[in-house]
């Protein structure tokens, strides 16, 4: 099969049943079809199937994924050479800041979550590893986006769009372009209540030869970046580590 061929239906459809799960905690078979627009019967093969192969778990006639789907996120995770690199630092920056703090990376248009880590005073927004969220709307993903070639972002912006998770994201092009050249020569982004409001999020590029690999950012509440001085702290650790993952990214063992 080419990349430009079509996609194998019943790969697709088994993919979209997982989909739907993953957005609910426990689905019935008749909520699935509705949902899916397959006939029960359909459902239920495909069900029967991702069953007995461990990705889904029947309980009392509802559905929810099963823990193979955990261990194949987890060998993702753990096979990544930047999740190894950047954990020491995330230990760092949650045990200097109290903060929460991740590694980021982009993927098919996307911001996601690689991995976090919890300091004291973190804010529990149920951010976990996997989480996509859309590019623009987080500093993690506006790093990594102002390190793309126009070309790049024009693409995503094209495919992706820029929605609006709060009255605070920046929807406009211009004013999207304008944020990324800043953010190339400030060497990092602070945010406020773009994603979600009340969170804010303090980012820098992890970069080799100049290209972002992905991001290390720590999110606090909002209006802890207005004062001037517990932001430039947070921009200049995050800066630092990100420093330190860039260099051992290439040099390290």
């Amino acid at each position: 099969m080419t990349d430009d061929a079509p996609p194998l239906k019943t790969i697709r459809r088994a993919f979209e049943i997982m989909d739907v799960l993953k957005q609910q905690k426990q689905v019935g078979v008749a909520e699935l079809a509705r949902q899916l627009d397959l006939p029960k019967s359909t459902v239920h093969d495909y069900l029967r199937t991702l069953r007995t192969m461990g990705y889904v778990v029947n309980d009392d006639g509802t559905y929810r994924l099963g823990f193979q789907v955990l261990e194949l996120g987890g060998q993702v995770k753990y096979r990544n050479r930047l999740f190894h690199v950047a954990k020491p630092e995330l230990e760092r920056l949650v045990e200097e800041t109290g903060e929460q703090a991740s590694v980021n990376v982009e993927e098919r248009g996307e911001f996601v979550i690689l991995h976090t880590e919890f300091g004291a005073d973190s804010l529990r927004l149920g951010i976990y590893p996997g989480l996509r969220t859309p590019i623009h709307t987080h500093a993690g993903g506006k790093v990594i986006l102002a390190h793309l070639d126009d070309e790049r972002i024009q693409e995503i912006i094209d495919t992706q769009g820029l929605e609006a998770r709060t009255e605070y994201t920046i929807t406009d092009p211009d004013e999207l372009a304008a944020e990324l050249e800043a953010i190339r020569q400030e060497g990092y982004c602070a945010d406020r209540n773009e994603q979600v409001v009340g969170m804010g999020a303090v980012a820098a590029p992890v970069t080799i030869d100049g290209r972002a690999i992905g991001s290390l950012g720590i999110v606090c509440p909002s209006d802890r970046l207005l004062e001037d001085d517990y932001r430039e702290r947070l921009a200049a650790e995050v800066q630092k580590s990100a420093n330190i993952v860039s260099v051992n990214y290439q040099y390290a063992p």
